[in-house]
This record gives C-alpha cells, structure tokens and sequence, in this order.
C-alpha cells in the first residue's frame, strides 16, 4: 500500500495501520500460547473446549520431536488462533494455572501438617483437628505416632505417607 502525500489531509485523518513490528508480536503472542497449550495434558486440553482445527493442530504439535518442525508446527497453530477468538482460550488456561496453584498449595499444606503432627504429636492434631473437624482424631493421632516411631527407627516412612494421605484427602 502505497501513500500518497495530501496537503489537505491532516496527520489525524490517516487511516488505522498497525505496524508491522505490532503485528509481529501479535503473531509472536499467538504462537507462545499455542506452545503454552502443546504443553498441557490430553484431559487439560479438552477441559478448555478448543475448536477442532485447534485441538488437532496441538495434538500433533505434542507428538512432534524434531526442532524444525516442532518450530513449524507452533507457526501453523499462531496461524490458527489468528482466525479465532484467543481471549477464551487465556481466560481457559488462566483458570487452568489458578486450579493448579490451588492444588500445590493444599499439597504444601497437607505436607506441613504431616511434619508437625510427626514432630509435635497431639497438639498439632488437637489444632488440625481446631480447622477440620470432620477428621478422624483417632486415625490422624495413630498415624502421627507410627510415623514418629518410624522415623525415629529410621524405618521406611509407610505411616507418614498414610498420614499424607489422608491429610490431603481432608483438605481437598
């Protein structure tokens, strides 16, 4: 497109034009997200209900192990989201990685319980138990004492890992 210099015209009254700069970190923006979702699992994918054209293109983005045409195939699923409505799908991944946060976290918190029952014993079961009282107090106290029992034998933690369990079950 070529412009042509008019007096008459003001610098406001050109039309629109996205430079081309902007255009390439659309496309670069485009083809990130399209990485960002060859990296999610079969299950995450279908939660976040992608076009078929999409999904396909993904799906096989994933099965791909050479560099080359792992690079070309994240161009042609830029050149897909382009054609597409892409803020449904961030909003999907982002409720994806809040979903995943969450989960980390209860992992954490069950962690951090286990080691103070473990180490503390009955006052940090009584506590638990403060937060959560739907918990089985004579389960969580029989497991934090095998638990301690076996590390203090330098056993195999089989009780600790129960104990874990069951935690996590509660904060879930």
């Amino acid at each position: 497109m070529t412009w042509t210099h008019d007096p008459e015209m003001l610098p406001d009254e050109h039309p629109e034009r996205i430079s081309k700069s902007q255009l390439k970190r659309e496309s670069s923006a485009l083809q990130d997200l399209g990485a960002e979702l060859m990296s999610l699992s079969l299950e995450q994918l279908e939660r976040l209900a992608l076009p078929a054209e999409l999904m396909d293109a993904v799906r096989l983005g994933q099965s791909i192990t050479e560099r080359g045409a792992l690079k070309r195939q994240r161009k042609y699923i830029g050149k897909v989201l382009r054609h597409i409505d892409a803020e449904p799908i961030r909003a999907g991944l982002a409720a994806l990685r809040n979903e995943t946060a969450e989960a980390v976290y209860r992992l954490h918190a069950a962690e951090r319980w286990r080691d103070r029952m473990i180490g503390e014993g009955d006052g940090a079961v009584n506590e638990f138990l403060g937060t959560y009282p739907e918990a089985d107090r004579q389960k969580l106290r029989q497991l934090s004492r095998e638990a301690r029992r076996e590390r203090e034998a330098g056993a195999a933690p089989k009780s600790a890992r129960l104990l874990f369990r069951y935690l996590r079950e509660i904060l879930e």
